[in-house]
């Protein structure tokens, strides 16, 4: 196995937010991940497939930047909320739109 496989494999094995900032010992406010561990996860996920064609093979520039990713990501959310950063779907849906039917025209038989 190779370095940069034993990071993913790493990586892989983590299943919440706490044990990917304690992976690299990134300090963090409990409150702060609790709300919005998910959102984190999704932030971090979405910085890291923007950069994945372009990773060093170096093991440990590799994980500066990944760290540098999940950093960013936490910030995200310790300086705003989900509702403002919109990571998910739902957030991204236009409000529904309002249509408005004159009353002249409401009881208009045709």
């Amino acid at each position: 196995m190779t370095e940069t496989t034993e990071l993913e494999e790493d990586l892989r094995e983590m299943g919440s937010a706490e044990e990917f900032l304690e992976y690299f010992n990134i300090p963090y406010d409990e409150a702060v991940v609790r709300v919005n561990r998910l959102h984190i996860l999704q932030r971090f996920h979405d910085y890291l497939s923007g950069t994945l064609d372009n990773l060093p093979t170096d093991l440990s520039a590799r994980r500066d930047i990944y760290r540098s990713l999940l950093m960013q990501s936490y910030a995200d959310f310790v300086e705003s909320d989900a509702r403002t950063e919109k990571v998910f779907k739902v957030f991204k849906r236009p409000a529904p739109g309002v249509t408005v039917v004159p009353l002249e025209q409401a009881f208009i038989r045709r």
